[in-house]
Parts: C-alpha cells; structure tokens; sequence
C-alpha cells in the first residue's frame, strides 16, 4: 500500500467518524455515509497525484469543518450566548436519568 493508500484511509475513516460523531448514525441520515462511501470508491482508481492530494485536502477539510463547527456549537452553549438551551438541557436531563435506569416523561403541549 502506498503513502497516498494509507492517507487516503486516514482521511476517509476522520471523515466518516466525524459524520457519525456530528451528523448522527440514523437511517435517515445514511445518505451521508453513502455518498462519502460512493466518492472515495469511485476516485479509487486515480493516477493523477496532484488530483488524489486535491480530493484528500477537499475530505481533510470538510472534516475539519465538521469538527469545528460541532465544538463551536458547544462553546456557545457553555457561554450561554445567545442561544436556547432547553434542548441542550432536555438531552443533559435525560442522559442523568438514563445512567439512573430512568425515563424522563414526555411533557404535554397543547
């Protein structure tokens, strides 16, 4: 396997960590996953190298965006600046009740 085979897996298993870690694993959101899977399949076959280092840097830095913009959202939530807590809270809530062997229960909007 080459520098670039082995880069290439680097990047593509930051990328898919980095979708299932902010984006989320759920079925509906698959189409994430499939289509990191379909670009990285269908650029296998590249000879040209400055292309593979120019597709790898395009992956390298959407993971990065990922990354940066999921840690962002946290530090905003931790400043309290600006932005509503209640679903930041609701999901503390539930996580503390979870760890206990708890539900919290579903609150009634008319």
């Amino acid at each position: 396997m080459g520098s670039e085979a082995l880069q290439a897996t680097k990047v593509y298993r930051q990328l898919l960590k980095a979708v299932k870690n902010h984006i989320g694993k759920e079925d509906h959101k698959r189409h994430f996953r499939d289509h990191i899977t379909q670009e990285f399949q269908k650029n296998r076959g590249l000879l040209d190298l400055s292309s593979i280092q120019q597709k790898l840097k395009v992956a390298h830095d959407y993971t990065y965006l990922l990354n940066s913009v999921h840690h962002h959202k946290e530090l905003l939530l931790s400043y309290n600046i600006a932005v509503d807590r209640s679903d930041e809270m609701k999901r503390i809530l539930g996580k503390s009740a979870s760890s206990v062997g708890l539900q919290l229960p579903e609150v009634y909007q008319p």
